[in-house]
């Protein structure tokens, strides 16, 4: 028999920390636990979902952080791969499957964001977001973006 969901309590604020009734799960390995069975429906609600039970969660904002980012290639002749690292990490190799997008928090910023799997995303985090702007170059049709495994990532801040 599934739980109500109302009956998980779990709660993802916007810097990434998870909650449950209002205490923080400090275990990484249970935060782990529960992001493998994270999924987002398509009326935008977070759902933990195993074999036994099914149970909605909250989300400030995006379920995780990105909070590295790797050159993986940083041969001078050779373009680079962009691998990003969430908080808890996971590693998403920048390009076609897991592209930048920008969206405005309610200040009117923009704020960077990367496709996961399953509709899930990160947020980017400043120091990431900053060292990923010092890698921008414009491609021949005047587009600003950067390279990651072959691919030229346009950067559009909507």
């Amino acid at each position: 028999m599934s739980r109500k969901p109302q009956d998980f309590e779990i709660h993802i604020a916007s810097d990434g920390r998870w909650f449950h009734q209002g205490d923080e799960i400090k275990r990484i390995a249970i935060v782990k636990l529960f992001a493998s069975v994270l999924s987002l429906d398509d009326d935008g609600r977070y759902w933990l979902t195993t074999p036994a039970e099914k149970g909605e969660i909250t989300v400030e904002d995006a379920p995780f952080i990105i909070v590295k980012l790797n050159v993986l290639n940083s041969d001078k002749k050779a373009k680079p791969i962009l691998e990003m690292v969430d908080n808890i990490e996971r590693k998403f190799m920048v390009g076609s499957s897991h592209s930048i997008f920008f969206k405005k928090n309610r200040n009117k910023e923009q704020i960077p964001y990367l496709h996961l799997n399953e509709g899930l995303t990160a947020k980017i985090s400043r120091p990431v977001y900053y060292e990923l702007m010092s890698m921008v170059t414009q491609n021949v049709n005047g587009y600003m973006g950067v390279w990651s495994a072959g691919e030229f990532i346009i950067l559009n801040k909507n």
